[in-house]
């Protein structure tokens, strides 16, 4: 199906070779191929084979990464998911219906979803870089799903609604790719700094923004201007602190 060709699978620093074999599995089940591994631990290729019978071609395409940001680098939209409720972020329990509005996405550009460490799930650092997070509605006395279990709950939601899609409306903005909105909110920080914005609860207000962010659903185009803004205030503010001769 073309619309989960561009459905990316991204495993943050996954610590079994089993549960990645079981994802890969998963994965050639509901038409995914695209998985991107963030620090896993050591693993050969039979280790995964073991369990991904006959998926050859998911583990041979397999891409490591050396952490989270080059493996969302090209991303549109991102997903997270979690066990638990993460305060201060956007959260949809219906991952049926996020999976239906996540194939427009998918034909603007690729759409990655994250699934975190088998004991702890995503940190904050990770958390920070959704867009949204989901929840598979599970009983609240024992949230936890195995890693793979999870992985294919969620494609199977995502398959279902690819093959009951209509066609996609032609985009009318080029949405902004992950790599560029990691440079906005970098540039943003430091701005915030070289202001004195952030003299108190720095990581309050970049975790707010980062949010505004998510919900705008800038273009290529708005980040553009917003960094080249914030290059701006940046450089006067450094103009101003410089010493006259």
């Amino acid at each position: 199906m073309d619309a989960l060709s561009q459905c990316i699978v991204v495993l943050d620093r996954p610590q079994d070779a089993v549960n990645i074999g079981a994802v890969v599995r998963a994965m050639k089940n509901m038409g995914v191929s695209q998985l991107r591994l963030v620090q896993p631990r050591p693993y050969t290729r039979d280790d995964l084979l073991r369990v991904a019978h006959r998926c050859d071609d998911i583990v041979d395409a397999i891409v490591v990464c050396v952490d989270l940001d080059q493996a969302l680098a090209d991303a549109i939209y991102v997903v997270g998911t979690a066990a638990i409720v993460h305060a201060g972020r956007s959260l949809v329990r219906d991952v049926r219906g996020l999976a239906g509005d996540l194939l427009p996405r998918m034909a603007q550009g690729p759409v990655a979803l994250v699934f975190g460490t088998e004991d702890d799930g995503l940190d904050r650092r990770a958390l920070d870089r959704c867009h949204v997070i989901a929840m598979i509605p599970t009983d609240p006395a024992y949230p936890a799903l195995n890693l793979a279990q999870s992985v294919l709950l969620f494609l199977y939601d995502v398959r279902m609604a690819a093959l009951g899609a209509l066609p996609a409306p032609p985009p009318t903005r080029e949405p902004a790719a992950q790599a560029a909105l990691e440079q906005l909110f970098t540039l943003s920080h430091q701005a915030l700094v070289t202001t004195g914005f952030l003299n108190y609860n720095p990581n309050g207000p970049l975790s707010s923004l980062r949010q505004i962010a998510y919900r705008a659903r800038l273009s290529q185009a708005d980040v553009a201007l917003l960094t080249a803004i914030v290059r701006r205030i940046i450089a006067t503010q450094k103009e101003r602190q410089e010493p006259e001769s």
